[in-house]
Formats: C-alpha cells, structure tokens, sequence
C-alpha cells in the first residue's frame, strides 16, 4: 500500500483507519530511517488535519501546529505528539471544545500527548518564561487551520529569540551542562540516554536553536548524519521494546543491533558513540564561538570609545613557530605553511594543551586539508611535540579531540582507527578504548617526576591498550603493534624494545601483586626476569598505577597500591648492583679541543653552532639530533652555568640536551683546563641568532654586565604566564652512591624558559662547583642530573646534599 492509499484509509476510517495505516508503516521492511518518520510524520499530519476540519466547523481564528520533534517532522513510534492549539483570544469557550474534541480521540489510540491552548501573546510569553517551551515553538509548523495565525506566531517567536539571544543562549548552555552533569556523555556509557546524555538529541537540538539566533553556528560536517544516526537507532529501540524509551539497556542493544541489520552491539554501541562524539565536539565549538561573540560585542563600544571609532586589532601572542594565541584560542599564524610544515599539526597541538587554550576549529581544518604526512621515521621535533602534547595533563583531552574530530590522529597513528570508540563491556572501565588511553596518559603525566624517561611513560601509557582493536591477548598484540609504531615516530631500537616490553606487560604488576604469594622468591625472581632493568621497573610502575587510575575507581586503591609498592621494593632488591659511577667523558673532537685552546689563550668563551645534522648510523638508523649543536670553551672560572644558560633564554633558545665537564688542555699546550659545553638547542620559534650575537652576550654575562635577571622578568611581564594545565611539582632528589668522585643531584622539573638559568643560580649561591652535568628535555619534561663536589673537589658531607636538594626544589617551587 502507497503513502497515499495510507493516508487515505485514515482519512476515511477515522482513528481506527489511523491506527491501521500507522501499525502497516512501522512493521513494514520496505522503510526505514528518515524516509519511515517523514512518512510517519505526514500520516499523522493528514490524520489530525481530517480530525481539525471535523471538529472545528464554525469556529475561527484558529490553527492546529505541530511543535518540538514533531515540529521538525521526526516522529519515531512511540514519541509523544507535541501540539499547540493556537486562537486568537476571541472564543475561549469554543476553542475549549475544539480542545476536547482534538484531544480525546488521541488519547483513545493510546498515543502520548504534550498539549497546550494559547494566543499568540500567551505563547510568546510562557516561551519568555520557560526556555524549554521557546525551544520547542522554534520548530512549530503548520497542520491545519489559520495559516497566517501560525505564520504570525512563527515570526514574532523567531524575532523574540534573535533578540534575547543574548541573554538566552548563556541559559540554555547552563541547561545543557546540567544535563550532561546528570546524565554524562553519550559516547562513553554502556546504557546512554540516546536524548538526555551529552551529545545526544537534545544537545543537537540545541545546536539548531543556536544556529536560528544568527549569533553563531555549529560545524555542519557530519552533524546531519550524526543526528540521523542516533535518531534511526531510537526507532529502533522503540520498536524493540514497544515502549517509548531513550535509554538503551544492555538487554536490548542486541536486538536493537538487530533491527538496524548490524553484526553484534559492539558495532551498535561503536556507530552511536560516533555520532555522539560528532555533537558533542560540533557543541563544543558552538558554546565557544558562542562566548567569544558575546564577550567581543560587550568590549567593542568600550574600545570604540577609547580608539575613537574603527575596528579593533586582534590581538596575536607567540605560543610557538608558526602557532599563536588570538581571542582565547590557538590559531596559525599567518606566515604559517601548513603544506610545507607537516609537524605543525603536532607542534600547534601541543602548544594549545601547555597553554590550557582550545584549537581553532579553522586551524585544525586548514592543517587537516593541507598538511603534508610526515615521513617514516618520524622527525625528532615531531616525536618531542608528542611527548608534549601527552604530558600536557588535562587539556591534552580537548586538543586530541580536535585533532581526532578532523581525521589527523588516524593519519598520524593508523592503528588508532582500531581503538577509536571501541566500547569496553566491563563494569571496571569507565571509558571506551581510546579514551582510556588518553586519560592513562594524563595520569601517567602526574608521574612524571617519578621516572628517568618520561617520554617513554607518556608514549606507553597511549599505546599500552592498542591491542584490544585485534583479536587474541591484547597485551601480545599490543607488543607488536607498539613496537611498530614506536619505530614509525622516530624511537631507537633500545626505547623500541623498552616501550613493547611496557605494552606486553602492562598488566604483570598488578596481576602478580594480587594474585601470587610475593614471599616465594620465584615470584619476585619471575617478574625481575620479565623486567630486567631499574630503569624498565621504575617506568612499569608509574605506567601500572596510571592505568588503573584511569580505568575507574573500581581499579585501584591504596591497598593494591600497596601491594604493587611491595612487589616494586622486592624485585628492585633482586635487580640492584653496585651504582654505576659518574660517567667518563667522551675523548674530545678536534674541533671542541680547538675552541678550548682558543678559549684558554684569549682568557674569553668562544664558540661554535653547527646546524648540519649528525650522520646516522646502521645502529642507530632512527635516531635524529633535535635542534642545532652549540658547542661553547669558556676558562674554568665561577658562575659559568648561570650564564651560559641564561643567555640562551634570553635569546628565547630550547636546551633539549646539554653536558658540561672539565677538559684538560693537551701536554703541549698548558697544564690547564677549560669548561666544555656540548648542548643542543632549538629556537621556540623564529630563526637561530647569530653566533656572534651569543658569544657578545656571553662576555657581558661573565662580567656582569649584562642583567639576565631583569631581561627575562621584562619579558615574562610583556608576556603574562597562562592558567594553563599545572604541571606536577618540581622533584629534586640525591642519588646514593651515585659516584665516588661527587654528589649527584638530580632534577625532575617541567621545562621552562630561564629553568637552567634559576638551577645554575641556584647551585652558584649554594657555594659548590659543578664538575659535570647531564641534561635532557624529553617533551615539557626536564630530567638534569648534576655532579657537585665542595670548592676542594669532594662530595658533599651527607647533611648539605640533603639540604642543597631541598633548597633547590623550593627555589623551582616558588
């Protein structure tokens, strides 16, 4: 039977013929989707126009209009007709009758009913009063009756809204977080709320209430057929259950899966998390350009009165090459190259979570539309601009979803398309895959101080459950695929081997700590033997807690966290030595002997920036310098540290690695010796500064003359520090036993420009005399060790190490 012959049999039987042609419509196979509730929609629309003209003959001024989901013409089986019987005021009596008369036969057929009678002034008002109703009148449409009524009321609460916009849309935003605070987000729970849940139904509807203000818009890529998703999968809950209901239960999610011809309810749960990831992240930018609309209109007359008059500049900061902050979001700047940069996307990424600052929707689109693939291996800045990003905390969450939403995470790491909005049946985890992963990262930033390789901790932590897109023991998938992709972004095979051995046995800790008698020396001897190193021990248990922080609270407690300690203390027992002793120093280059003898005959530093990469080697095929190689020969002399270190924050210069030791001068020359400075250093953006330049501001720091001090508190003042995410405190601690010739002094401490600078000071106030230091940033993450001795060339009595630790954590504290 056509749509036609439908419409006409409820026509001419009255409500049985309608409930004859509605029951064909829904259990019929030929529709579905969009197609069934336009056809549902326009039965219904037929079916209550026949009941209208019947029951309203003589009365005038009057119209029947569909508002809300029936507004929109979306009426899935069970949902309630949403009706607004519209007079003008002139016979109440009448229209009272009219009512009862509309009404009742509804009820008869056992359909839910949202009602109301109204002037146009009633409704106007109540819509004023009530957000919800001004809502649902957004989408009011015609069915019977006075069509210019209808039309008129259209009109003024249309008007009415653009005009209270303003003042409305703050509200209805504060509606839509307190429902996704009650009912939380629709891509992450086992039994979401299709409607309520954040990214639902509701939230769509609220991006077209936005969109009719004029004020701002929603991203429509993909938001169409998001909505259409969740709706069609609404249909088929109803169906299944025969109740009108938006919640989908476990037990009928197979069914559900069923009815929309899909292989199993993982597949269900994956497609509806999809869609509600597309609403949540288009609500997101709404809510964003939303704000900045409303905060730029109540600052312009402000800065038109002050400017006199013409439109305000923008205001653009620095943030990193080619990326800068303008009006609370990260943009590109405009000499930015997309097309010949392809590690801006990673580069603009972590520069937004370090500042707390969203990604401009624009810039993300324009980097996933142009931006060039990154070769394999992976370049160094590249492989760091992750490492950032990962240890960035919380925001790290907001910036990977803004990346993910345009398509560049997939393309930068393929195996992510396996894990992305895979559910996970288990009461313990609270997340999907991919968003687990994410958030052990931000855990395992929170431990970073607790490790020597933190770049390995954030990577493993992101890729630890990579295996679960893949049958069989996901731990044993995982190895492989981690090792893969670790090689792909630019680890050397040792980081290789230590990140797939994370990822296979992320899961031995706690399993053994809770599961096996650790007093039997086989047990710790086992896990020791699957460990191997400190080093692997020390990085697989900051990775164990972050995971199970990040699973739930179900997953971890201070008892299991005592129990993994436990294990932790005994299989490190098994695996110490003798403490290895301060490292010797590589034999010098001919050019780094060279600079020193330069150094030593002219009393004054001198140095050398050589840009070339070094050659790589069949070792070590992946391994790439980050940064340009500044090698500096000073005469040993006080406060050389503090200097050099200061100067090349002055000069806004990265210290990614640097080594500092004492070289003797040949036989043949003096019985002398002279401060050598290996360091790599990066710009933060621009170019390089010249050679000269650098070694003029040396020579005025050494003497003094040059105030580091007040240089970087101008600039610190010119560029105020952001509320960004906070970084875990500053960690300085004393190595035991480290070396027989000095202390050591290690720092854990997140990178900062000047950091070098302030420990440098730090350890020059203290009165003790570095004699080599080793330094590497591995992300936004600072790991130093520094080997001090007294002014006669002796370690530190016990007491003032323990006391120059302390000093200097509250010195990088404050």
């Amino acid at each position: 039977m056509t749509g036609t012959d439908m419409r006409t049999e409820a026509e001419d039987s009255g409500p049985s013929g309608y409930a004859a042609a509605r029951l064909r419509l829904l259990t019929e196979g030929a529709r579905s989707g969009p197609p069934r509730r336009a056809a549902l929609a326009e039965l219904t629309d037929d079916w209550l126009g026949w009941l209208f003209t019947a029951a309203a003959e003589g009365v005038q001024g009057v119209s029947l209009v569909a508002v809300g989901g029936y507004g929109r013409g979306e009426l899935s089986p069970r949902s309630d007709l949403d009706l607004l019987l519209l007079h003008d005021g002139s016979d109440t009596k009448a229209v009272a009758a009219l009512a009862d008369r509309l009404w009742y036969p509804v009820w008869d057929l056992g359909l839910a009913l949202d009602h109301s009678v109204r002037t146009p002034g009633e409704a106007r008002k109540t819509a004023g009063e009530d957000l919800k109703v001004q809502l649902g009148l957004l989408d009011a449409r015609h069915l019977a009756g006075d069509l210019g009524l209808t039309a008129g009321l259209r009109t003024a609460v249309l008007a009415d809204w653009r005009n209270q916009a303003p003042r409305r849309l703050p509200e209805l935003q504060e509606l839509c977080a307190e429902r996704a605070e009650r009912q939380g987000e629709l891509q992450y729970l086992l039994e979401p709320d299709l409607k309520e849940a954040r990214g639902g139904l509701r939230d769509a509807t609220a991006l077209r209430a936005v969109a009719a203000s004029w004020l701002a818009d929603a991203p429509r890529e993909g938001l169409a057929d998001a909505r259409r998703r969740l709706l069609d999968v609404r249909d088929a809950l109803h169906l299944a259950t025969g109740r009108a209901t938006d919640r989908l239960s476990l037990q009928e999610q197979d069914q559900v899966a069923a009815e929309l011809g899909l292989l199993d309810a993982d597949t269900l749960l994956r497609q509806v998390y999809e869609a509600a990831r597309v609403i949540s992240y288009a609500s997101d930018v709404t809510w964003r350009e939303v704000g900045r609309v409303l905060r730029s209109r109540a600052v312009r007359p402000r800065l038109r009165a002050m400017l006199g008059g013409g439109k305000p500049v923008p205001e653009r900061s620095p943030l990193a090459e080619g990326v800068v902050e303008q009006d609370g979001e990260v943009v590109l700047a405009r000499t930015a190259r997309p097309e010949r940069d392809p590690v801006l996307p990673l580069r603009a990424a972590a520069a937004a979570a370090q500042a707390g600052l969203p990604l401009s929707l624009h810039a993300v689109r324009r980097m996933a539309a142009t931006a060039r693939p990154l070769p394999t291996p992976w370049p160094a800045e590249a492989r760091e601009q992750l490492v950032t990003l990962l240890g960035s905390g919380r925001p790290t969450v907001d910036v990977w979803e803004a990346l993910e939403a345009e398509g560049l995470i997939s393309r930068l790491l393929p195996d992510w398309e396996r894990v992305r909005c895979r559910p996970q049946r288990n009461a313990v985890h609270i997340w999907t895959v991919d968003r687990h992963l994410i958030e052990t990262a931000v855990r395992a930033s929170e431990l970073t101080r607790r490790v020597g390789r933190p770049d390995l901790l954030l990577v493993a932590a992101l890729l630890h459950d990579i295996g679960k897109g893949w049958p069989g023991d996901h731990s044993v998938a995982g190895e492989i695929i981690a090792k893969d992709v670790a090689g792909r972004i630019g680890f050397d095979r040792a980081d290789v081997a230590v990140l797939s051995l994370l990822v296979r046995h992320h899961l031995l800790l706690i399993e053994t700590a809770t599961r096996r008698d650790l007093d039997d020396p086989a047990t710790v001897r086992s896990v020791a033997e699957a460990v191997g190193s400190q080093s692997t021990l020390e990085l697989l248990h900051a990775l164990t807690e972050a995971d199970a922080l990040a699973t739930g609270p179900a997953a971890w407690s201070s008892w299991r966290g005592s129990l993994v300690a436990d294990l932790v203390r005994r299989v490190s027992a098994v695996l110490s030595g003798d403490a290895p002793d301060e490292p010797e120093p590589a034999a010098p280059t001919a050019e780094q002997e060279r600079l020193a003898i330069e150094a030593y005959r002219t009393g004054a530093p001198v140095l050398a920036l050589r840009a070339q990469p070094e050659p790589v080697t069949e070792e070590e095929p992946s391994r790439e310098p980050l940064g340009v190689e500044l090698v500096i020969a000073v005469p040993d002399q006080a406060a050389v540290l503090p200097a050099v270190a200061g100067v090349l924050a002055v000069h806004r210069l990265t210290v990614r690695t640097a080594e500092l030791s004492s070289l003797r001068l040949p036989d043949d020359v003096d019985d002398g010796s002279v401060l050598l400075l290996n360091w790599r250093v990066a710009a933060e953006y621009g170019s390089l500064p010249q050679a000269t330049r650098l070694r003029a501001d040396l020579v005025r720091a050494l003497d003094g003359s040059l105030d580091i001090a007040g240089r970087l508190a101008e600039r610190d003042a010119a560029y105020p520090r952001r509320r960004g995410w906070v970084a875990p405190p500053p960690r300085v601690t004393v190595a035991p036993a480290a070396s027989r010739h000095a202390t050591v002094i290690e720092v854990r401490a997140q990178d900062a420009p000047g950091l070098l600078h302030r420990i440098g000071m730090a350890l020059e106030k203290a009165g003790v005399r570095v004699r080599s230091m080793h330094v590497s940033t591995l992300g936004s993450n600072a790991v130093d060790a520094f080997y001090v001795t007294t002014g006669a060339g002796e370690p530190l009595p016990g007491e003032d190490a323990g006391s120059l630790a302390r000093v200097l954590e509250e010195t990088l504290r404050s």
